[in-house]
């Protein structure tokens, strides 16, 4: 079968979701008002908040969500076959994706912007802000110790992007200095950054100088590391470090400086990698030869495939953009719509060609079976059979697969980058939101908040040490991001179906999905923690995720039996 018929089912489900979907929700449900005077345009400080044009603010919305996660969720999701993760992507974004990203932008906008953490103070109650807040900051640690780990090992295996990647920083500079201090226009000056990046791209795929590579530097595989480590482990640990020092500097400036211009080149570089992969795909007519479904399974795809993809159908890390940093940019509320609900199908769209890529990429399905041959081994392929996968379809445009490989990872290392800085900035948020709350004033402080991000994460990422060695964080985590991920997911549905109700509004097409998405969740994490994690069945105990995965199952229950009760109750103040 041709890989051509998953793409235009996928497309087509998508542009009728958008079309009308969307648009329903904007006019039934949402009641989008044109003249409401949203946060950015009321509280207007130029650091945080800033009213920016729709185009701008979708290109930081969608980079800042479409990390990694939507690639690698998939392409370790069609372990299960090709048919499970296509439907559950697509009808996760157009049902569930499209609804929960549009509505934690206007339920934010409509009560100054705050955060999803915050509203549950005032729709739920005191204690379930308490625990959100903790959930959330559980999650984004997380994402900050998984994205870092991605970047690191995409750094060590494809030396060749690390050049393009970090010429995007002072470009994007000049780009935000250009636009906010002397009014010029964004989009010819990214279109020229994404120009020098690719080329920087090319020309370092060809010239070993220009290639970035620590492990070389230190003697190769088999040379001397630092502190008594392999040189690939020390080449991890710099990375690392450049890596976290970087974020301090990005999630502290203003967004106009980088934040902003660099999603924005970003949001071109979906923009062109997709129709790079999209034209691939067309010219290639690549046929699948990945299994529909996969019988002989060691996982039951049924709850875990709801958790596996999570970004690229539905994510809770999503609200926490469109409410932290996303809302307080909107410079009119019916922008709402273009940016939340087509930001998720521009990462539906992203989930969509990382399953076409995986399934076309092996010659046959002995081949497929043999490196998908269990669950495990499926999460330590994945993304590196995207990448190659994805490389595969752009040579179909004359791309040659050194440059392809490259350019692919420059996209997805540029992706998860955008992600790292957001959440370590949505993770100053709430640091300094507890220290509010606890009358600790060094926590309220920028730098102090943004340093026990930083130290954090990186120590997260660092010290656990598992099947990859030193620095296993990332790897280890991922099971639990899934889970913790799709269970704030839930209830930030849960906020918006509170507050549609005490609108007087039609709330279940936020209640659906959230009571699909919680149960599913539940069920999921009630298993891996009480019998997988806990080592409860006979296997071995992993406590990292054993005690992170605890809190969380004992927090969200908490939020859910608190939210039964208010479900049914009114609150006048909340606009």
């Amino acid at each position: 079968m041709s890989a051509i018929w998953l793409a235009v089912f996928g497309g087509i489900i998508f542009f009728f979701g958008y079309r009308f979907y969307s648009k329903f929700l904007a006019e039934r449900i949402y009641k989008l008002d044109p003249n409401y005077v949203t946060p950015a345009n009321r509280y207007n400080d130029g650091v945080d908040y800033v009213p920016t044009n729709k185009l701008v603010l979708w290109g930081h919305h969608f980079t800042s969500v479409a990390g990694a996660a939507p690639i690698v969720g998939p392409a370790i999701a069609v372990y299960w076959g090709w048919l499970p993760a296509l439907l559950w992507v697509v009808l996760g974004t157009v049902f569930a994706a499209g609804v929960h990203d549009f509505g934690t932008i206007v339920l934010s906008v409509r009560n100054k912007g705050q955060s999803v953490g915050t509203l549950a103070n005032k729709l739920i109650g005191q204690k379930a802000k308490i625990l959100f807040l903790f959930i959330i900051l559980l999650l984004v640690l997380m994402v900050n110790a998984v994205f870092a780990w991605v970047i690191a090992k995409l750094f060590i295996s494809f030396p060749a992007s690390v050049i393009a990647v970090f010429i995007q920083i002072p470009l994007a500079i000049w780009i935000g200095y250009r636009v906010y201090k002397r009014k010029g226009g964004m989009l010819l000056p990214s279109v020229i950054a994404l120009v020098i990046m690719y080329l920087a791209a090319i020309i370092a795929s060809y010239v070993p100088a220009l290639q970035i590579d620590f492990v070389q530097y230190m003697g190769g595989e088999n040379g001397t590391g630092l502190f008594g480590l392999s040189t690939t482990a020390s080449a991890f640990f710099i990375w690392i470090i450049i890596l976290m020092i970087y974020v301090y500097i990005a999630s502290t400036l203003p967004v106009w400086k980088l934040l902003q211009p660099r999603d924005y080149i970003n949001s071109h570089q979906l923009v062109v990698g997709l129709g790079i992969l999209y034209l691939g795909l067309l010219f290639t007519n690549p046929e699948i030869t990945a299994p529909v479904t996969n019988s002989n399974a060691d996982t039951s795809w049924f709850p875990l495939l709801f958790i596996t993809i999570a970004c690229g159908a539905i994510s809770g890390f999503h609200g926490l953009v469109s409410s932290g940093t996303t809302s307080k940019q909107l410079d009119k509320e019916t922008d709402a719509r273009f940016v939340g609900y087509l930001g998720a199908i521009g990462e539906g769209a992203l989930a969509l060609i990382a399953i076409i890529a995986v399934v076309t990429f092996f010659p046959s399905i002995d081949e497929f079976t043999a490196t998908y041959s269990g669950f495990t081994a499926a999460n330590g392929a994945g993304l590196g059979t995207f990448i190659q996968g994805a490389g595969q379809l752009a040579t179909g445009l004359g791309i040659p697969a050194v440059v392809a490989s490259t350019i692919v990872s420059v996209i997805v290392v540029s992706f998860a980058a955008t992600t790292l800085d957001s959440s370590v900035r949505l993770m100053r948020y709430i640091i300094a939101e507890l220290g509010l709350e606890y009358n600790i004033k060094p926590m309220t402080k920028t730098h102090v908040a943004t340093t026990i991000a930083v130290v954090s994460s990186a120590a997260l990422t660092l010290l656990p040490e598992g099947p990859n060695g030193f620095g296993s964080g990332g790897y280890l985590l991922w099971p639990l991001f899934g889970t913790s991920n799709q269970l704030l997911a839930g209830i930030s549905l849960l906020l918006i179906a509170i507050w549609l109700k005490r609108q007087g509004r039609n709330y279940m097409p936020a209640f659906i999905p959230m009571v699909f998405l919680l149960f599913m969740t539940m069920w999921a994490m009630i298993n891996q923690v009480v019998f997988v994690w806990s080592g409860a069945r006979g296997e071995e105990a992993n406590m990292l995720l054993f005690i992170f995965g605890a809190i969380i199952l004992v927090f969200a229950l908490w939020i859910l039996l608190t939210a039964i009760s208010a479900l049914s109750k009114k609150d006048d103040h909340v606009s």
